[in-house]
């Protein structure tokens, strides 16, 4: 029998519920509780947001979905997440990615052009930071020491071939958004093929996200708005609103479509602040 691993991403129109959401995400059957990452935005700051959830519970596991890492100063960030990390108990996950939205890139005065490049040096300080080992020649170690040998988990989010080669080089893991099952199950064996040539051990952690609201039509419309505004930077704003899962039965089909191609758990990320979603959720996926 498989086992489905289901999570949610939070809301974040009204930061004050978060603690409740997370509580009750808690009693239910959800692995991992997943926050966005913007800068120009009405959103809460992810780190101190999950560092908040990570002491208001016990068991479900916290995550950046995703964090932009570029738009952080390297030091400050590796000290962030290993202290995360430690004080969750290793219950954390450092999703991770470059980031598309210029104007974030702007007011923290990081080059866009160079975000890629900028995101493999931070990892590979990262990494070394995390293991124990000097910031550099001028600077000695950076604590605490992570919960997790090594540092949190690190998951890349992307829709490109370099994102597979982030997570065969640096990563533990893949997280994929607005692909269908199909395109999924085309990207993760992608990022499965990076991992092998690289000479990595085992196998990467595979997770899909999709975007979800069950309830009256006024938590479905309050969705429908939410992601409208986030995603109108984009040219197909209409096929994300229009390919949100708000029907029991659309939502047993994906995560069972995304299981079946090799997800390791599928994240429904939340865009109404109703929070009897939680439970509507929990019927459907328990």
């Amino acid at each position: 029998m498989t086992i489905v691993n289901v999570g949610l991403g939070l809301p974040i129109s009204d930061p004050d519920s978060l603690l409740d959401w997370a509580r009750r995400a808690e009693a239910g059957p959800f692995t991992t509780l997943g926050l966005l990452d913007r800068i120009v935005y009405d959103n809460p700051e992810p780190l101190v947001t999950l560092a908040a959830i990570a002491g208001a519970t016990s068991r479900i596991r916290v995550m950046t979905e995703v964090l932009v890492a570029p738009l952080r100063q390297t030091a400050l960030l590796a000290k962030e997440t290993a202290t995360l990390d430690r004080l969750s108990g290793g219950r954390f996950t450092l999703g991770v990615g470059v980031g598309v939205r210029e104007d974030d890139f702007r007011v923290a005065h990081v080059d866009y052009r160079s975000r890629g490049r900028v995101l493999d040096e931070r990892m590979a300080t990262l990494r070394r930071v995390w293991s124990g080992e000097p910031y550099g020649e001028d600077a000695g170690p950076i604590g605490p020491a992570p919960a997790r040998r090594g540092g949190p988990e690190v998951l890349f989010g992307g829709f490109v071939p370099a994102t597979a080669e982030r997570v065969a080089r640096w990563g533990d893991g893949f997280l994929g958004a607005m692909f269908s099952p199909d395109e999924m199950g085309r990207f993760f064996r992608t990022v499965e093929t990076s991992w092998q040539s690289a000479g990595r051990p085992g196998r990467p952690r595979l997770v899909a996200q999709a975007n979800a609201a069950l309830g009256p039509e006024p938590v479905v419309q309050e969705a429908r708005q939410a992601i409208s505004a986030y995603y109108d930077f984009i040219d197909f704003t209409d096929k994300v609103v229009n390919g949100m899962l708000t029907t029991p039965e659309a939502i047993r089909q994906a995560v069972t479509a995304f299981t079946d191609v090799g997800a390791d758990e599928v994240m429904l990320y939340c865009w109404s602040s109703d929070i009897e979603q939680i439970d509507r959720f929990a019927d459907v996926v328990a």
